[in-house]
């Protein structure tokens, strides 16, 4: 009875189970960690960066020497930053509605047209998301010393369109593509014009990829920095002024606190704004990375 009970405990069944719960943990530890380990890749910069901040001392570096809100006082007093933060904000808010306009325009054209030519224009618009920023940087300096445009910040919101209505055109077209074409011509048959249909069916089916496109347009906007560099001549941006500020070590505690804010509240808008989409699309039984996706 003994060698049978024994026997009983280590049957292969059972071996099996504590097998794959073994494994099950262990996926679970290195998906953890993989996760811990990203995490601090991506935020560590930042949380290093509020820290800083605080720091009573103009050397980033450890140990702290105390707490401290001098630089946030300092930082309010550099009119620069904010009149590069001015000028960026207002490209971005300029810049987001004309991409979203393009990249409808293009998408639909891309998706729901046949006409010659339709794949070489396709890879001419998606051509600056695989291009580096650098030589499309370059490239606009070229350009505009050619046609004698003097560079400002119109210049740059005009290489900002450039780079980032073809991301408003990929991910609407992908939408687009797996929108069931009845629905349109159910439209037209129930009496409604081309008109009618695009305003009234279409873009609210599309509402939650454009929204997702106004957001990371006006971050790409916002954020630019080596397309900006390359064709805001004398004019400043905020990434520019960041740059060009790091050289001087008696800076760095300021653009550190400035750089805080300005993420703070970007993290707050994007955050808020992906919520309220993730919101309006579970109630429709959706989920906003399958919609991101083009799912």
């Amino acid at each position: 009875m003994v060698a049978v009970r024994g026997l009983n405990m280590t049957s292969p069944s059972s071996v099996g189970f504590w097998t794959l719960t073994r494994r099950r943990r262990g996926t679970s530890a290195v998906e953890s960690v993989f996760l811990v380990i990203m995490a601090g890749l991506l935020f560590g910069p930042i949380v290093l960066l509020a820290a800083f901040s605080f720091n009573d001392s103009s050397i980033i570096g450890f140990p702290f020497r105390g707490f401290t809100l001098d630089w946030y006082r300092e930082a309010m007093d550099e009119s620069a930053a904010w009149e590069s933060l001015r000028a960026s904000l207002t490209i971005a808010i300029m810049v987001t509605p004309v991409c979203l306009f393009l990249g409808i325009l293009s998408a639909f054209g891309l998706s729901r047209f046949r006409f010659r030519f339709r794949g070489a224009v396709s890879s001419f618009i998606f051509l600056s998301l695989v291009i580096p920023w650098l030589l499309i940087g370059v490239s606009g300096l070229i350009f505009f010393s050619a046609v004698e445009v003097r560079l400002s910040l119109w210049t740059v919101g005009a290489m900002h369109v450039v780079i980032a209505f073809p991301l408003v055109t990929a991910l609407l077209s992908a939408q687009l593509v797996r929108l069931d074409p009845h629905i349109h011509e159910a439209s037209l048959d129930l009496g409604a014009t081309e008109r009618e249909t695009l305003r009234h069916v279409i873009v609210p089916l599309l509402l939650p990829t454009i929204g997702a496109s106004a957001v990371f347009v006006f971050s790409w906007s916002f954020n630019n920095f080596i397309v900006s560099f390359f064709t805001a001549g004398f004019d400043n941006t905020f990434p520019i002024w960041v740059f060009s500020s790091l050289r001087q070590a008696g800076d760095l505690p300021i653009v550190n606190a400035i750089a805080t804010l300005v993420s703070f509240v970007q993290i707050i808008l994007i955050v808020g704004i992906w919520q309220l989409l993730r919101i309006r699309l579970e109630r429709r039984g959706h989920d906003i990375r399958d919609v991101v996706a083009g799912a």
